[in-house]
């Protein structure tokens, strides 16, 4: 990575962590700037504006979620199944960076409940999630590893609401629906419509082997 790539991450995940823990409102480029330890003339540097700034982070966010998760590994592809398995991880609020990511996620639906010029970002970005989903539930039909559902597309819509609707709960810390429970629930829909063992998607994602070719277009 160059210098110039890395200090533009740098200050994207300066602004990531800074959205996460105090909310889009209070995102302010000087703040972003002290936090990735750069100059605010090095932050206007490659964002013109706070709205670039937030946009470009939110874009960073969603497209270093499956190359962090699933990048390296020197053995084999474990299969569909798993490879799915690690995309609903990545989906959940697993704690960490993945929560961290998670949060992003709330800010941008409250700041574009309330901004419309927000709601343009937050559908690219749904039909990107969308797709990224669709794409590997595809190439596990074509493994001959899932039965095709009867509707992909309408397949993968409701996925995507059932990760946000139940990760957000267990976000929240529901008593009734911590993040284990979550992912069974994630797991029993998706193995019933695409006959495959609920058991390998809703294992812990500990000790799991990576998946090297899964990423987001």
């Amino acid at each position: 990575m160059t210098d110039r790539g890395s200090s533009r991450d740098r200050i994207l995940e300066a602004a990531c962590d800074l959205i996460a823990a105090e909310g889009v409102d209070d995102l302010r480029i000087a703040r972003v700037a002290m936090r990735a330890g750069a100059s605010t003339a090095l932050v206007h540097r490659y964002f013109s504006t706070r709205e670039e700034l937030l946009e470009q982070a939110l874009l960073h966010s969603f497209a270093a979620i499956a190359p962090e998760r699933f990048a390296g590994g020197e053995g084999p592809v474990p299969g569909a199944a798993a490879g799915l398995a690690q995309a609903i991880d990545v989906c959940l609020p697993t704690p960490g960076k993945v929560e961290r990511d998670f949060v992003l996620w709330v800010e941008l639906w409250l700041r574009a409940a309330r901004d419309p010029h927000l709601r343009p970002l937050a559908a690219r970005l749904y039909e990107r999630y969308h797709a990224w989903l669709r794409d590997i539930i595809a190439a596990g039909v074509q493994a001959g590893e899932f039965t095709a559902p009867a509707d992909l597309e309408g397949f993968t819509d409701t996925l995507v609401g059932l990760l946000d609707g139940l990760g957000l709960r267990a976000l929240l810390r529901d008593p009734n629906m911590d993040l284990s429970m979550a992912r069974a629930r994630v797991a029993e829909f998706v193995s019933a419509a695409l006959g495959i063992d609920s058991v390998a998607l809703a294992t812990s994602p500990a000790g799991r082997p990576p998946l090297g070719q899964a990423k987001i277009a």
